[in-house]
């Protein structure tokens, strides 16, 4: 499985993470594994009650979850927010 390391802001919590994804993941899957892996991190902190979405820092375009990271624009060290 090939990974990706990109800087992902969690405005709800005021944080900022590098973290490692799969490029062969759905992005609705990565967001998935994303919220597990920063309400570990937070200590329960985030806990959305409907799935957030990942937008490119950048640009503020959202990511359709339909498509994997490998089909998107989302390549190392891409900045990334969870909203």
């Amino acid at each position: 499985m090939n990974k990706i390391i990109v800087k992902l802001y969690v405005p709800k919590i005021d944080k900022e993470y590098d973290v490692f994804i799969p490029t062969n993941k759905r992005i609705s899957m990565v967001i998935t594994l994303l919220v597990k892996a920063i309400n570990e991190l937070s200590n329960g902190s985030f806990n959305p009650i409907e799935m957030p979405m990942l937008y490119n820092k950048l640009n503020a375009k959202p990511y359709d979850i339909n498509i994997t990271i490998k089909e998107s624009d989302i390549r190392n060290g891409s900045e990334l927010i969870l909203i």
